[in-house]
């Protein structure tokens, strides 16, 4: 069956009445909605005027309002994944109690409901990411499959003996295997950007790997270990003077700034949905159109064909050429609504407030004995990664879980961030826009309960 291109969903509505719940510009208590009949309300409104409260956004998100260990949770995993608010809950709950069906493919109703919600969400990732049109994204399992995608179809097409591809040390281990992968398979070769004491990738070194040889530029928009945010504008204009693509690695920008694509002028952009306050399993690839175009399809099979007969196939036209089977529509319809929500608030206020809680924390944090926080990059998302004198962070981490307080420990698919600062573990607090100066104090608290105990193995 041939896929209508994307086009043919230009006039649709934003989404079906069953998909449009409140944004948190439009409500800030919790309301149970009817599982039979989910509230209609307008899918976007401005956003509020200048400055942000977390409170607002913290009475959206049910999970924070629990205790583990009996004290009220602090969540501070935010890197690895964020919590939903209730938006996105009722989301998923409306479209499997109201329109559950597949895309694409029907005449009916819930066929053609369902259709228009997921082609609002592709609509409504191009407006997050300042994409000029929605035919540039293509939904992913997430960041490491559109990593994958770009490295399978575009590198294995583009990426030849001798070709260099220059990866930042800082990078998730997401955006350095792939890549490994392909120039081994291809006899390439991969060049890692050394880090500044500071954590801060070295712009000089950066300079100088550049060269006619190299065909591909990866680099996060923020470091999910040292929170460092590289002026990746500056890099890509940079690699571009020497024919080089650039692929950006957004995962833990977009929960945290604004982000345009075509100011950045990136030809590959990539983040997940659950860094997002959206589902796992959902993500998506920004690519522009014109090297979308010249790819091959990734996977085969139904949703991405044009027509099919034994002597050969036509595929359908981009995007849908990328994603092959049936797409995980709930997750868009989860995407679609977090998006709506974290819109709803002013985002550059989100971002100062953000800043601002970090040097909170930042301060704060040095009130703890044999506390080591790894990275001090001028420009910095909430992320504070740290070793703790005397105390595997594993047990650091325990221990905070034991005061209701969520932090991540180990390697966090960074080893070479970590190695450069001569460790193998650390542990992690990753704030978001709903975190508070409370739960920064609440974990130093616990920490120095912790400096002040017995000391376990280093």
């Amino acid at each position: 069956m041939t896929i209508p291109d994307a086009g043919t969903y230009a006039g649709m509505p934003a989404a079906p009445s069953w998909a449009q719940v409140p944004n948190a510009a439009q409500q800030s208590t919790p309301q149970a909605v009817p599982h039979s009949t989910p509230q209609a309300v307008p899918q976007s409104t401005p956003p509020r005027g200048r400055g942000f409260d977390p409170m607002a956004a913290r009475a959206d998100v049910p999970v924070l309002h629990r205790t583990v260990n009996g004290r009220p949770l602090v969540w501070l995993d935010n890197g690895a994944t964020t919590q939903k608010p209730r938006q996105v809950i009722e989301a998923l709950t409306a479209y499997y109690s109201a329109a559950n069906s597949n895309i694409h493919r029907g005449a009916h109703t819930m066929a053609r409901e369902a259709t228009e919600t997921y082609e609002a969400g592709r609509q409504a990732v191009a407006d997050l990411l300042g994409a000029a049109s929605p035919d540039e994204i293509v939904f992913t399992r997430g960041t490491t499959e559109a990593i994958n995608l770009v490295a399978q179809t575009w590198g294995r097409a583009n990426i030849g003996p001798g070709d260099e591809i220059v990866v930042a040390t800082l990078e998730h281990h997401s955006n350095i295997v792939p890549w490994q992968m392909l120039a081994k398979e291809k006899r390439a070769r991969l060049k890692p950007i050394p880090l500044l004491p500071d954590g801060s990738i070295d712009q000089a070194a950066f300079a100088d790997l550049l060269s006619f040889r190299t065909q591909l530029v990866a680099v996060s928009q923020a470091s999910n270990v040292l929170g460092t945010v590289p002026p990746v504008k500056e890099m890509a204009a940079l690699a571009h003077r020497y024919g080089a693509k650039v692929l950006v690695d957004g995962a833990q920008a977009v929960a945290h700034f604004p982000v345009d694509v075509q100011d950045l002028d990136a030809d590959f952009y990539v983040f997940s949905g659950h860094k997002l306050f959206a589902p796992t399993g959902i993500g998506a690839l920004y690519g522009k159109p014109e090297l979308l175009a010249a790819m091959p399809p990734w996977q085969g099979g139904g949703n991405m064909i044009d027509q099919v007969d034994f002597p050969a196939s036509t595929y359908a036209p981009v995007p849908h050429r990328f994603e092959a089977g049936t797409g995980h529509i709930s997750g868009v319809a989860g995407l679609l609504a977090a998006i709506n929500w974290l819109t709803g608030f002013d985002r550059e206020a989100v971002a100062a407030y953000e800043t601002g809680l970090l040097a909170y924390a930042e301060q704060a944090m040095t009130q703890v004995p044999g506390i080591a926080v790894l990275g001090s990059a001028p420009e910095k998302i909430a992320t504070l990664t740290f070793t703790l004198a005397g105390h595997d962070p594993v047990d650091v981490a325990r221990s905070l879980d034991q005061d209701g307080i969520a932090v991540r420990a180990g390697h966090h698919c960074a080893q070479p961030s970590l190695r450069h600062y001569g460790v193998e573990s650390a542990a992690r607090a990753s704030l978001a826009l709903y975190n508070t100066r409370e739960d920064v104090d609440r974990l130093v608290a616990s920490l120095l309960r912790l400096t002040s105990g017995p000391t376990s193995g280093g």
